[in-house]
Formats: C-alpha cells, sequence, structure tokens
C-alpha cells in the first residue's frame, strides 16, 4: 500500500472514522482505522460491531494494498501534520506517513483479523443534511445518559409517510421534533430506537451535506445507516420498548406565559447562582409579571422580575434549572411560550411565530416543600 494525499482531505476523513472508535475496545483490533488503497482513491473505515463508519477520498495511488492502524493516534497525527501533502506507505508491520519533514511510522494490526462492515441498508428516503443536524440537536438534549437504563439513551425514530418525528427523553424532560423527509416509498412506515450520541454526532458531522440519505433495516439486519458525499455511519438499534411519550403531552392548556427567550435564559442564569445542587428555580407568574427565586432559609438566596404576557390563574411552578436552559437554548426562537396544565403537572415550552412549531420541549416541575 502506497499512496499520496492532500493533508486536510486525510485528516478530514481520518476524523470522521475515528469518532466512533470505542474508547475500550473489547479487541484491540477494534481500536484501529482500516486503510484501504486501490484505483484513484483510499477508503478509511472503523467497526467496533455495533457502529461502523466509512469515507472514501480521492488519492494519487501508487501501490494498492490493506493496512490497520492505531486509530486515535493516527487522527492526531493527522490533525498536527504541516500543511504539505501525505505520503502513507505500508513497509512490512509499519506504515510510514511523511509529511513535509514530519517522518512518523506507526505499528500495524493483523488486517485479516478485522471484521467486515455491514453493508449499508436500502435507502429509506432522503433528507437536507442542515435540517437534520438541527433537528437532532434539538431532540438529543433530553436523551439519558444512565446506560442502566439503555432505552432512554436513544432517541426515537418514527417515519411515517413524508413525515419523521424524533423523541427523547431521560424521564424528567422529553423533547419531540416533527419535520419533513422525501421518503423512497410513498406510504411507508417503520420506527426505531437509535443510540442517541451516535445519532448526534453523525447528524452533526453530516450538516454541511446537501443531501443526507437514511436507512433503516429493523425487521432484518437491525441497522440505521446515514451516508452522504462519501460519508457512511451504520449503528445497530437499541433494544427495548420506548415510552410511550405522547401520553405524556398535555391534551389542554390552562395557563400560558410568553416572554423574551433571551431575557428568560439571562435571569434563569442569574439567579441559579445561589441554587445548590439539585435545588430548583421558582417561577412565580401573576399578571404581566415572572417573578423567579432560588435558595431558602440561611443559604445565599435570589429574586428576579422580568416582564411576561401571561394568561390563567396566577401559578406558581419550580423546575431543574440546567433543563430548563437546555429547552430555552433548542427552542432557536426570540420569544418562548409556556404552557400549563397544573404546578405539579409537565410544561410545555414551544417557540414564538419565527421558530419551528414542530418542536416542543416538555419539563417535569420539581415538588415543592409543603
Amino acid at each position: 500500500m502506497k499512496f499520496r494525499v492532500e493533508r486536510d482531505v486525510l485528516a478530514d476523513s481520518v476524523a470522521w472514522a475515528a469518532r466512533t472508535l470505542p474508547s475500550r475496545p473489547s479487541l484491540p483490533i477494534l481500536a484501529g482505522l482500516l486503510l484501504e488503497a486501490d484505483g484513484d482513491g483510499i477508503v478509511v473505515s472503523s467497526f467496533d460491531y455495533e457502529t461502523s463508519s466509512r469515507v472514501v477520498v480521492a488519492a494519487d495511488v501508487a501501490e494498492s494494498g490493506r493496512a490497520l492502524v492505531p486509530g486515535r493516534l493516527l487522527a492526531d497525527i493527522t490533525r498536527a501534520l504541516p500543511a504539505a501533502p501525505v505520503n502513507l506507505a505500508l513497509d512490512g508491520s509499519r506504515v510510514a506517513v511523511t509529511c513535509g519533514k514530519s517522518v512518523f511510522a506507526l505499528p500495524t494490526f493483523p488486517v485479516e483479523d478485522y471484521p467486515s462492515l455491514p453493508a449499508m441498508p436500502e435507502s429509506s428516503g432522503t433528507i437536507p443534511g442542515a435540517e437534520f443536524a438541527a433537528a437532532v440537536a434539538q431532540v438529543a438534549i433530553a436523551a439519558g445518559r444512565d446506560d442502566t437504563l439503555p432505552t432512554l439513551t436513544g432517541i426515537r425514530v418514527e417515519v411515517e409517510a413524508s413525515t419523521i418525528t424524533l423523541a427523547a427523553t431521560d424521564r424528567y424532560r422529553l423533547a419531540v421534533r416533527e419535520l419533513a423527509w422525501d421518503p423512497a416509498l410513498p406510504g411507508i412506515e417503520s420506527h426505531a430506537l437509535v443510540p442517541a450520541r451516535i445519532l448526534a454526532d453523525t447528524a452533526k458531522a453530516l450538516a454541511g451535506v446537501d443531501v443526507v440519505q437514511l436507512s433503516l433495516a429493523v425487521s432484518s439486519e437491525g441497522l440505521m445507516g446515514f451516508e452522504g458525499e462519501g460519508r457512511r455511519t451504520t449503528t445497530r438499534l437499541l433494544d427495548g420498548e420506548f415510552p410511550k411519550y405522547r401520553s405524556l403531552l398535555p391534551s389542554e392548556t390552562l395557563s400560558s406565559a410568553t416572554m423574551s427567550t433571551e431575557e428568560l435564559t439571562d435571569s434563569v442564569k442569574r439567579v441559579a447562582l445561589v441554587a445548590e445542587r439539585n435545588t430548583p428555580v421558582r417561577l412565580e407568574f401573576t399578571g404581566s409579571e415572572l417573578i423567579l427565586r432560588a435558595g431558602a432559609g440561611d443559604d445565599a438566596q435570589a429574586t428576579e422580575s422580568l416582564e411576561c404576557n401571561f394568561e390563567g390563574e396566577a401559578l406558581e411552578i419550580a423546575f431543574n434549572p440546567q433543563y430548563l436552559l437546555d429547552g430555552l437554548s433548542a427552542l432557536g426562537s426570540t420569544t418562548t411560550t409556556m404552557n400549563f396544565t397544573q404546578p405539579t403537572r409537565p410544561a410545555v415550552l414551544t417557540g414564538g411565530a419565527e421558530a419551528d412549531s414542530d418542536y416542543r420541549y416538555l419539563l417535569m416541575p420539581v415538588r415543592l416543600a409543603g
């Protein structure tokens, strides 16, 4: 194996494939990146039996061949190389990386022991990369991070005709986003539970791609694939039953408040400075004013008020300040509307008229003492 490639092209392709490498691989070879040179290009790929990444880039190939090298080390090296073409050559059991006056010699793993990457499932449809990345980011913030509850660490992907619904919850908040896409079949219906971290990282990395191909193989391989502009990722789906989240969304609204997102965000951040760990921020809505409070007793306390347009009976409710800030940042709107039923029931945050009306962030309140 011997080829020459531009530094930025190599660094980007290696970074794409290395981002899904396991931090604690079950086998040493799974920490490697597979380099394959043939014809007019190279293929850089990774696979840990759960998630695969593959990217094809153009290169000047002098000798075809394959090599399996330490992935994270190669990523660090390519990112640090000077701005000059890079030459890679397999020499016995080592790969030489030469760029300008920099020379590295990397050990290799037995390439014959590396598992074959799964095939990309048949395309289910396409969606603009920027829209897909924005929608996934809005939902991923609510996904759980407790590996003892694996079902909650995923994002539910529901496909029904020309609409995709994304949902995630960690039991304390729920984020739901609907968006349009171009299905391969007009009446397609399917659903999957995709690891949130993989979906978020992949969508973000494909944000600059004009069209992203989504592929679902639920009944057979249990895979979901994403592909765009020569870059591909597949991931195994999570097992388990996702909560019936639609029943959590209130069917009525007894009161609502609309206010500036920026002002509310700044106020929550300031008031939360005195909130101890797991201590909520209280929101009291009366007339055209919102009063925020945090702290109690002999501890530090903070109070702040801001204008709001409130409709309904006076209401006091409390939230985890970080969860509230997460929802406000995800709205992407200059104004925020909070809809309520009771102080002990979840509130639903939506954006103003200029925001995406298909996004809802449901937040469980913190029970107040007394």
